[in-house]
């Protein structure tokens, strides 16, 4: 009986998911809802061949029962028949029974599992089996997810466990709805209603993180509000690690380092007093009374004018340990390293390790230090953090941005998965890859979900929620292999169609650090909004806030010299990678100007001038626009006409964006030097003044 309520209860949670048209030629009307999760009808071959199998759900070898198993079946139980084409699984006189062997128990932490198939005659099977429930449900999504790539269930067998334990979200919402540096609508957490009423896209929510791997989500912004940890949000915290536990997602929560003083009525917040390190005991209780499997607080700290042990005279060891021993072996500190000073005048690129090394072997076990993929701030290219590596004794976390907030919004198509397997798979040339300096800890990314229909704001940006929980989950999977999943599940199997879709995607990132920020130079975005190009802010309070501070761009020559005559940012790197980047002669060309500072008619190694190599990259980067744009255009009537349509015209946005962002760039840089055009390249149609006018008080995210 109890079975059988769970069961009612979790196809209930399940009956959110989109009702969508057959319309003519096979496409289907959608409205990108279901994200990867479609499990559309399959085709052709494709079909006939799972239909033979008929699989079926047995009732043999469950385990024990639990909310997790409940919704591994029911999302096994309507995919299959869904990809056959049904409403309902449909029983042949011979059918592939689905054997799920799960254990005891809810969860181990390990969450691997294993498909095979067993060729028995007169009793083909085909079996799941974890060591426990979480494992299987994983394992549910993953069978669902071969069988809609289109692959035999005959021929599937895999072995699977994740690579890292933490593979987790961070949301930048805030409680009012806004979202900072959000572009695809309000936020998706609706704390007014809360605890009362939990809505259905919380679930729907829950099961496209779990579909993926994802096992943990910070609910608020880093920029936190102190109010998070009164008792009001604790009950709504409470609501929500209720509806997520069956899909294996911990509940986490940002954390304001001043709370003792803004809600505790103590007059400090030093993390060496002792009446505030009661409170944080006394509140970590209150909060784990609530939520038994609470997963911990992530802080900025001392960073950006937020608050932090610094003010009191303290390290951040000091202020991380201390939350650390109130949560005790109950949960995480997670504490970024994205800090930066106003009064240093020491290059940006180095004062992460400059704060941080001195502190390694010095943080509790407990505590993880959450690093960005690169030293400034999720640039379209930037080299990989001069932390990872160098810092032995401390466990350490990657944070990558899946938000695209330096790569054109939603916007603008930019598949982000060959920019972290660039920063994973990176040689620190100390510990390693930086993929096994962090797979003790794990990955977290910024999120990019919001209100709007589709989650994200554009299809595409989709794919990149998706290859962040695919690359936490196995840091060595290809971004073509990512890509091609993902394009399969989303829009089509088809081989003609994926033979164009996923280039398009392979290539797109690529394509914007091009037009944006070429041959290495970074942080070139208009101020405040971050959208479109203003190379020319040079008077903004804080140095570190103004584009010219990066590309030290004048009439003789741009770029930052980090080496030993420079800043010497290279000397943070081992010295077998520092030796990579030190020559402007052999240095990628894609990091040239990051490092080092050239005239603008210096001869390349390519026979160009700085200046006529500038000029190519942002061409080629515009017209890598208008080859997406018409590859896009090849696929009408292969796509729904919806979804089709939306993309279109995302593309015409970013061609007319590329072009903004050749022309502007390029108006300013003539500005400095006097220089005309290499022969053969487009002319620029408005005077730079014309483009400095431009102001976008209307622009979202801020």
């Amino acid at each position: 009986m109890m079975g059988r309520m769970l069961v009612n209860r979790f196809a209930a949670m399940l009956a959110g998911a989109v009702i969508t048209a057959v319309l003519p030629g096979g496409a289907r009307a959608e409205d990108g809802y279901d994200l990867w999760l479609r499990n559309a009808p399959l085709q052709g071959q494709q079909l006939e061949a799972l239909r033979a199998h008929s699989p079926m759900l047995s009732d043999a070898g469950n385990g024990a029962h639990g909310e997790t198993l409940v919704i591994a079946r029911e999302e096994l139980r309507r995919g299959l028949a869904s990809l056959q084409g049904y409403d309902e699984p449909r029983q042949t006189d011979t059918f592939t029974s689905i054997d799920m062997d799960c254990g005891q128990i809810r969860g181990t932490g390990q969450a691997g599992f294993t498909l095979r198939f067993a060729a028995v005659p007169q009793d083909p099977r085909f079996v799941i089996a974890a060591q426990d429930h979480l494992g299987c449900l994983y394992g549910a999504y993953a069978l669902l997810r071969e069988l809609g790539e289109g692959k035999d269930l005959a021929e599937i067998a895999t072995e699977q466990a994740p690579a890292m334990p933490l593979r987790m979200l961070n949301h930048w919402d805030n409680p009012d709805g806004h979202v900072e540096r959000g572009y695809a609508g309000r936020s998706i957490f609706d704390w007014w209603h809360l605890p009362q009423r939990l809505d259905q896209r919380m679930i729907d929510y829950a099961r496209a993180n779990a579909s993926i791997g994802i096992n943990g989500a910070v609910v608020n912004n880093v920029n936190a509000r102190a109010f998070m940890l009164e008792p009001r949000y604790i009950a709504k915290l409470a609501r929500l690690a209720d509806a997520w536990r069956p899909y294996g997602i911990q509940v986490y929560l940002s954390a304001r380092f001043s709370a003792p003083r803004d809600i505790g009525g103590l007059d400090t917040a030093d993390p060496l007093d002792p009446q505030v390190r009661d409170w944080w005991v006394a509140k970590a209780d209150e909060i784990y009374a609530a939520i038994p499997d609470f997963g911990g607080f992530l802080v900025k700290a001392n960073s950006e004018g937020q608050p932090g042990p610094q003010d009191y005279g303290r390290t951040h060891a000091d202020g991380a340990n201390m939350l650390a021993q109130a949560l005790g072996p109950r949960g995480t500190v997670i504490w970024r390293a994205f800090v930066y000073s106003a009064q240093d005048e020491t290059d940006r690129a180095m004062q992460a390790y400059d704060e941080f090394v001195p502190l390694d072997g010095q943080f509790a076990e407990n505590v993880i230090l959450q690093v960005k993929n690169g030293p400034i701030d999720f640039q379209p290219r930037e080299p990989f953090h001069p932390l990872f590596g160098a810092m032995p004794e401390t466990r350490m976390m990657l944070e990558a941005q899946i938000t695209k907030e330096y790569l054109g919004f939603a916007s603008h198509l930019a598949f982000l998965a060959p920019m972290w397997e660039e920063a994973l798979e990176a040689d620190t040339g100390r510990m390693g890859s930086v993929a096994q300096v962090i797979m003790p800890a794990g990955m977290a990314g910024v999120a990019n979900t919001g209100s709007d229909r589709n989650w994200t704001g554009s299809h595409f940006d989709q794919a990149n929620w998706y290859a962040f929980g695919r690359l936490a989950w196995d840091p060595s999977l290809s971004s073509e292999q990512i890509a091609r999943e993902w394009a399969s599940l989303t829009f089509s199997r088809a081989p003609e169609t994926l033979s164009t879709i996923v280039p398009m995607m392979l290539g797109s990132r690529e394509t914007v650090a091009r037009y944006m920020t070429p041959m290495g130079l970074a942080h070139l975005m208009d101020t405040g909004h971050h959208y479109g190009p203003g190379p020319w802010v040079c008077d903004l309070a804080r140095p570190e806030w103004n584009p010219c501070y990066y590309h030290r761009a004048d009439a003789q020559g741009i770029g930052f010299d980090r080496t030993q005559s420079g800043s010497n940012a290279l000397s943070q790197y081992a010295p077998g990678v520092a030796e990579q980047w030190a020559d402007p002669a052999t240095v990628d060309p894609r990091f040239l100007l990051w490092f080092h500072h050239l005239g603008w008619q210096d001869r390349r190694p390519s026979g160009l001038t700085v200046w006529e190599e500038l000029v190519s990259r942002y061409d080629t980067g515009v017209a890598g626009v208008d080859a997406m744009a018409a590859a896009w255009a090849g696929l009408e009537g292969r796509i729904d006409a919806s979804r089709f349509r939306s993309v279109s015209e995302s593309l015409a946005i970013q061609q007319n964006e590329a072009r903004w962002w050749r022309n502007a760039s390029l108006a300013y840089w003539q500005s400095l030097h006097g220089l005309a055009l290499p022969d053969g390249a487009a002319g620029i149609p408005e005077s730079v003044d014309a483009y400095r006018a431009r102001t976008f008080p209307e622009a979202p995210g801020q």
